[in-house]
């Protein structure tokens, strides 16, 4: 039992250092896909919004979320809840972190600072509580009678979902950059300053993504890890792959910008229910991940006017809703009536 313990702390821990670790590829990929001159802006935003988020949580959001006390007060927390809130915050820093690409070349420094703050302490734990805490989302299922509520493994709705209806609501606030819309409306184009670095960043993202979804594997059967990680690489290969030939078909070459999207979008809308599906149902996830990140960067700058210059309203707004929609199309009952 000790034993068991103990590696079940450890586990935890090394799969929250991955996460932690994502952070560098989101800064590679946000500062590569926006303009040179605003390379340092972007990169303190990506470094200090994991220090805020730390912060804001320890305060108060993980009181929120859990029902522990502010700021750990009282008696010494015991081992599992300090263990639990490294694995937790790092979730959070990811959602927290979402916004800063879509609102990116914006927004001044004082206005992210409070943000980090709203999102950290507020916002995210709040939403975590009522799918992860046993909240109304949570309970849903069993109150009408229509068995499970909201599920979501590790975090295409919790963390993706939040973080991209976030940055949609904060870029539509700030408006676009300058010289975004011509006089017609239509959009003109503002290419990243350095590609390379963002598919560097992407392949970061990709490989600390392996510890955002197996992260929770001892939650419901330490058995199913190889399942996990293997359902999680092939959603994102099959992504990147329709995302690949989505634009390929439509603009007669590859675009590998809108490939790195549609590869991070498979990780987003694989990350609820790689611990459900089969790898044919992950694969088939994936693919209509890859379309629906393409079309839905498209439809957000051409149809709804608004200004995302990474794509991360449609890579983990659009993608999370879609994958925790595709749980309950494709989980294959493996847990039956519960986890």
């Amino acid at each position: 039992g000790h034993n068991r313990i103990a590696i079940n702390f450890v586990w935890t821990l090394v799969t929250g250092f991955l996460v932690m670790f994502m952070q560098a590829g989101f800064a590679m990929v946000e500062t590569g896909f926006t303009r040179a001159k605003n390379a340092g802006h972007t990169m303190a935003m990506n470094m200090m919004i994991f220090v805020i988020a730390v912060l804001g949580y320890w305060a108060v959001g993980y009181a929120l979320q859990t029902g522990s006390r502010l700021f750990f007060s009282g008696a010494a927390p015991d081992d599992s809840l300090i263990t639990l809130f490294l694995s937790s915050v790092v979730y959070l820093n990811v959602a927290a972190t979402i916004p800063t690409g879509a609102m990116a070349e914006r927004w001044t420094f004082k206005s992210f600072i409070v943000y980090g703050f709203l999102m950290s302490a507020i916002v995210y734990p709040i939403y975590a509580k009522w799918v992860w805490g046993g909240g109304w989302l949570a309970q849903l299922g069993r109150n009408l009678g229509l068995g499970h509520g909201v599920v979501d493994f590790a975090g295409s709705s919790v963390v993706h979902m939040v973080g991209g209806a976030a940055g949609l609501a904060g870029a539509i606030m700030l408006g676009p950059r300058m010289g975004k819309y011509r006089a017609n409306g239509t959009p003109a184009a503002i290419p990243g300053h350095h590609i390379p670095m963002a598919i560097v960043g992407s392949l970061v993202l990709f490989f600390g993504w392996f510890g955002l979804n197996a992260g929770p594997a001892f939650a419901v059967d330490g058995a199913r890890i190889g399942l996990i990680a293997v359902n999680t690489l092939l959603a994102s290969a099959a992504a990147a792959f329709s995302a690949l030939c989505f634009t390929w078909l439509r603009y007669g070459r590859p675009d590998l910008s809108l490939s790195a999207n549609g590869l991070l979008g498979g990780l987003v809308a694989i990350s609820a229910s790689c611990a459900f599906v089969s790898p044919a149902g992950a694969v088939v996830i994936g693919l209509v991940a890859g379309v629906l990140c393409c079309a839905s960067v498209f439809f957000v700058e051409r149809k709804l006017k608004v200004d995302d210059p990474v794509g991360a309203v449609s890579v983990h707004g659009a993608c999370g809703a879609w994958g925790v929609l595709s749980l309950g199309l494709f989980a294959d009952g493996s847990y039956g009536d519960g986890f």
